[in-house]
């Protein structure tokens, strides 16, 4: 299976007491903290490998980017932790729809509910 060497999703809601829970428990990192205006950082670690964690609160058309920047995670690709977020954390989670490549469509993106539905949707022209 390909392993993204880094993972992005973006959050409808950043809870940042929920997220610093989940990450915590599937990271083993410490809670999210300030890290400048709207932004919060954290290491978790993956094995003996260091995970960096960014958040940006309102990255994106009101979402909030949540990114990993290291193969080391427990999930292979931006889809399989934008499906373990919206299971763990309720809120609706988007991320490409892919490894982007040069000429791929920048405004596909992968949306998931926290019901486990999927659906391709362009982004940001598409509405919540």
């Amino acid at each position: 299976m390909e392993r993204y060497p880094d993972i992005e999703i973006y959050l409808a809601t950043a809870d940042l007491e929920a997220l610093s829970r989940w990450l915590g428990e599937t990271l083993g990192a410490e809670p999210l903290a300030p890290a400048g205006k709207q932004r919060w950082r954290t290491r978790g670690h993956g094995g003996d490998d260091d995970i960096p964690v960014l958040l940006v609160a309102q990255a994106a058309d009101g979402f909030a980017s949540l990114w990993l920047d290291s193969p080391h995670t427990p999930w292979p690709t931006d889809a399989d932790f934008a499906r373990a977020a919206a299971a763990t954390l309720g809120c609706e989670v988007r991320c490409s729809l892919g490894g982007w490549q040069p000429g791929d469509d920048p405004d596909r993106f992968l949306r998931v509910l926290p019901d486990g539905s999927e659906s391709a949707i362009d982004w940001p022209d598409s509405g919540r």
